[in-house]
């Protein structure tokens, strides 16, 4: 009986260590979201021609989710330039809210593209608990970082990770 319970305890941890490990240099799951016009939009679509990406999940109820959008807004420009970094945001809201993204959106005058994840099963296929909730995908499209919640500052933080992954640089014990 003790050996069975030692391996699986054996088990158990090997399986939880390579499922943390295969976090990172991930794919994205393939999910039908929507588009702000309110097309469908499978997330297997999301590319940049080989330079790295942002996604940041985001909510209308979330402050500090504003302000890190907000902040990636006004850094956009120069980072394009620099790194020809996209950037996606997703908001989170439901399917009760989603009505006041696009004219929320509209207002900030934000320059990425916003979607639509009204059901949550693009945020529950990554896991994502609580927002902001920011990925970064290396060129080939691979989940090289992540972090939740946002201070001010953290957008150069991130910014600096993204030179990184644009040069091709390994970024995974970041996390």
């Amino acid at each position: 009986m003790r050996k069975v319970v030692i391996l699986s305890l054996v088990l158990l941890i090997g399986g939880f260590l390579s499922a943390q490990e295969a976090k990172s240099g991930k794919k994205l799951p393939s999910v039908n979201i929507k588009t702000l016009e309110g097309e469908t939009y499978n997330t297997r679509n999301i590319s940049n021609d080989g330079k790295p990406i942002i996604i940041s999940f985001w909510a209308l109820w979330c402050k500090p989710c504003k302000k890190e959008l907000d902040a990636y807004n006004e850094n956009l420009e120069d980072w394009q330039d620099e790194t020809g970094v996209k950037v996606i945001a997703v908001s989170i809201d439901d399917a009760r809210s989603t009505a006041k993204v696009l004219p929320f959106v509209n207002g900030k005058g934000w320059d990425f593209d916003v979607l639509l994840d009204p059901n949550g099963d693009f945020k529950r296929a990554l896991s994502v608990n609580m927002v902001p909730h920011t990925f970064i995908l290396d060129g080939d499209g691979n989940i090289v970082y992540q972090h939740t919640s946002y201070y001010e500052g953290l957008e150069d933080e991130i910014f600096d990770l993204v030179v990184k992954v644009a040069k091709g640089e390994d970024i995974s014990g970041k996390h």
